[in-house]
Formats: C-alpha cells, structure tokens, sequence
C-alpha cells in the first residue's frame, strides 16, 4: 500500500546487502529498527483512539448526529487501514518473497486502496453536508436526514469498493526479477500483465487523482464557508452597534446564579447564537482534519509520481527512502484523529472519560446533563457534561 510499489524492481541489478534468513531489505537495521518502533506505536494508537471514537459514537444517543456518522465510518476506514500495517512492515524487513499467499497478496491491495478511497470519499461528503448547513441552513435542514446520510455512507463505500477493484486482479504472487525464478523468490506486486499492457501507470495515477480532484473541490467549499461564516459575523456586529441602549448597557437575566441570557443573545436570538458557534466549532474540527489528511497523504502520492518517472539507481534509492517516510505519514492520518478531536473538543474529552471511567460495582449511576456551549450538537466530539447522582 505505501511501499508496496517499490516492489516492482528486481534485485538484480542493486548494491544492496544480500538477503539472510532473517532479513532481506532495501534498508539497513538503522533504519528499520527505529521505523518499526514508530510503527508499532501508531498501530497501539490508532487502533486504541479509533475504536474509542467508534463506541462513543455508538453508545451515546446524543453523539448520533449526521456528522458523526460519517467520522465513525471514517474511524472503521482507518481501522482497517492500520490492520494492514503488519504487511507493510514484514515488507520492509522481508521484501522477497511473499509467504501468506495469492489471495491475502490480492486482497491487502484492494482493501487498502478501497479504505483510502473511502476516507477521501467521506471527508468531501462531510464537507459538502457542512456547506449546505451553511450556506443553505434551510434546504439542508429538509433534505439532510440521518436516514439520508447512512445511505449515502452505503453508497461511498461501495463506490470506492468498486473503485478499487481492478487491484484485486491487476497484483497478485509473480516472481521478481532473477534469472532463474524459483518459488522463493515469488512476491506480492503487480502482475505481468498489469506492466505489459500498461495498466500499471494507471494503477499509479487514478488513486493520485482521487485525492487531487476532492482536495481542490474541498479548497472551494471551505473558501464558500469561511466567507459565509465570515458575513454572518458582520451581519451580528451590525446589528449590535445599531443599537445604542444595548451597545452602552449590558443586561443580563440571572436565576438562581445562572445566566439565563445576555443582551447580546437578545439581539441574535439564542438558537441564531448557538447554531453560528456549533458551525463554527464544527467547521474549526472539520478544517484541522482535512489540513492533516493533507499534509499526511500528499507525501504518499507524490512518492507514487516520483516511483513512475524513476530514471536511474540514484533517484530508485532516493523514492525507497521517500516512500517509506510517506508510508509512516501514512498510518500516521489514520491514528491522529482521535487525539485532534481530544485536543479540539473539550466534549471529546468528556465523552471519552465517561466511556473509560471504571463504575464502582453494586452503584448505579443517574446522569444528569448540561449543555455548557450553548447547544453544541453537530460536531465530531458532541456530548454534555454529566453531574452523577448515585443511587
């Protein structure tokens, strides 16, 4: 998936150290040592921070909002995605041969590139919901359901399913490079056939384009929100100053020592106040997770493009070396979100800490909630602060 390009070059003509029992690599124990260590972090993270995500979101009634459907299915994406880690791995300590067959060869290419697709898939669809909430609060109050959304869900899986289904039969077992190729010398690549025919090349540049196309599409959309928030900000500014009595005095309504409501929220009107700081939130969330898919994943298609013009050994060494550093910032989008979301939201935060918290045995608990943001419920990280009355 990240190096398994790289695999398409035989040995036969490289200086690199001769394959051992145990290891047979492009890369010195150095380097592998340090990677794999690294490796094995971001798999304990990613699967540990994705799973959270995923039983919050399924356990807590109010976490079930549109937006969050679609971060729970990009959580399952990154699961699988960092089940695939392992081969990577075996692949950079053993790049010859193959030893866990045919079809398990088949299909870690397939699901790792359907897993990709599905992610970019489903960020541009998070986007586009963001915008029509937006800019469009009406319209997309009407046509955007939760029925809706997980079926479109459905349909962005099956999508990129389909999408990466010429790798299923374009890789399989061939034999590297060798005079004389033997069943040891059998690894996980593109067929023959795929090389032959040049299909290769378009193995190479269709997921590359997936993500320019939907990166470009998302620059738009944001720029459509940031404008549209930005208006609305004016809008309220305006409103404020056009009125002297409230601009110069500041009432506020307590009860029992709590602020029932500001003059500033008279002016707005509570649900205006709260719908504009949910979207704001939500889009503050959304934008760092696109920023950091971005900066994670353009390294991996840009060695892609790197290994498709390779002209000689120097620049061959060079896009190995590039190729695993963008495989590590590879895995590494797929652990991150969680803790963007922790450091973001302080209702991550509260939801996670309700979902791990040990309950003290023979006590029941009573939860008694409050919204201290105002209503915040569209967001990735949606959940109230809880008092618990015990029984």
């Amino acid at each position: 998936m990240k190096n398994r390009s790289n695999s398409s070059t035989g040995y036969d003509d490289l200086d690199i150290p001769p394959c051992t029992e145990t290891l047979c690599s492009f890369f010195p124990l150095t380097v592998l040592i340090p990677v794999t260590t690294i490796c094995i972090i971001l798999w304990i993270v990613g699967v540990t921070g994705n799973i959270i995500t995923i039983l919050i979101i399924r356990r807590y009634k109010d976490m079930k909002t549109t937006i969050n459907f679609y971060l729970s299915s990009i959580a399952v994406s990154h699961m699988i995605i960092l089940f695939c880690l392992p081969f990577d791995l075996y692949r950079l300590w053993r790049s010859n041969p193959w030893i866990f067959g045919d079809f398990l060869c088949r299909f870690f290419y397939f699901i790792g590139e359907g897993c990709t697709y599905s992610t970019i898939l489903h960020i541009t669809a998070l986007s586009i919901e963001r915008y029509l909430a937006i800019c469009f609060p009406l319209k997309a109050k009407v046509f955007i359901t939760k029925r809706r959304v997980k079926v479109v869900i459905l349909f962005l899986w099956a999508f990129a399913l389909l999408s990466a289904g010429p790798f299923f039969f374009l890789t399989g077992m061939e034999p590297e490079n060798f005079p004389d190729p033997s069943e040891s010398s059998l690894n996980c690549k593109e067929t023959r056939y795929a090389k032959e025919t040049g299909l290769l090349n378009i193995l190479l540049w269709v997921p590359t384009i997936y993500f320019f196309i939907p990166m470009f599409c998302l620059n738009i959309l944001y720029g459509f929100i940031g404008r549209t928030l930005w208006k609305s900000k004016d809008r309220i500014r305006e409103s404020v100053a056009s009125s002297k009595e409230f601009r110069n005095h500041k009432h506020t309504v307590r009860l029992w020592g709590r602020t029932l409501w500001k003059n500033k929220d008279w002016i707005r009107g509570p649900s205006v106040a709260t719908r504009e700081k949910s979207h704001r939130q939500t889009v503050k969330i959304l934008a760092v997770v696109v920023v950091a898919f971005v900066i994670c994943w353009l390294p991996f298609h840009i060695g892609r493009i790197i290994f498709v013009n390779i002209t000689d050994m120097q620049m061959l060494y060079f896009s190995q070396y590039f190729n695993m550093a963008a495989m590590l910032l590879f895995y590494l989008s797929a652990s991150i979100n969680p803790i963007l979301y922790n450091l973001i939201s302080k209702k991550y935060r509260a939801a996670a800490y309700k979902l791990l918290r040990p309950v003290p045995p023979g006590k029941r608990a009573y939860s008694v909630t409050r919204d201290d943001t105002g209503g915040y419920t569209d967001t990735s990280a949606s959940i109230q602060n809880d008092y618990v009355i015990n029984n």
